[in-house]
């Protein structure tokens, strides 16, 4: 699970947004809970790139003992060939961004991720 300690413990203070964005951003497309639900938010490309992400904050909230987030991600998939020796598919990286909601334990940091529903 990802967890986000740093961003759980900046909470309600000036540092929270980039304590956000530096955690997610570490985590980037390695982390499998988060590159599921960038493979679910693909949009013109079938499979995330191993590429560095952008975080950009749209609204947090607190929530009993959680903390709602809602961030707009940018990163990169590719559109996957064959992979045979001849396939003359090249393997460029198409911008791609998708909607989360992030959903932060506020006292373990344990962070559960949906794509965002518009």
């Amino acid at each position: 699970m990802l967890r986000l300690k740093a961003a759980s413990a900046a909470w309600q203070t000036p540092d929270f947004d980039k304590a956000l964005a530096a955690e997610l951003k570490a985590a980037g497309t390695g982390h499998p809970d988060l590159r599921r639900a960038l493979q679910q938010g693909l949009s013109r490309s079938s499979h995330v790139a191993d590429a560095p992400i952008g975080v950009s904050l749209l609204a947090a909230q607190g929530a009993g003992d959680r903390i709602q987030v809602r961030a707009t991600i940018l990163y990169a998939g590719i559109i996957a060939g064959c992979s045979c020796a001849d396939d003359p598919t090249p393997v460029d990286s198409l911008p791609e961004a998708c909607e989360l909601v992030l959903s932060i334990d506020r006292r373990t940091g344990e962070t559960r991720i949906e794509l965002g529903r518009d």
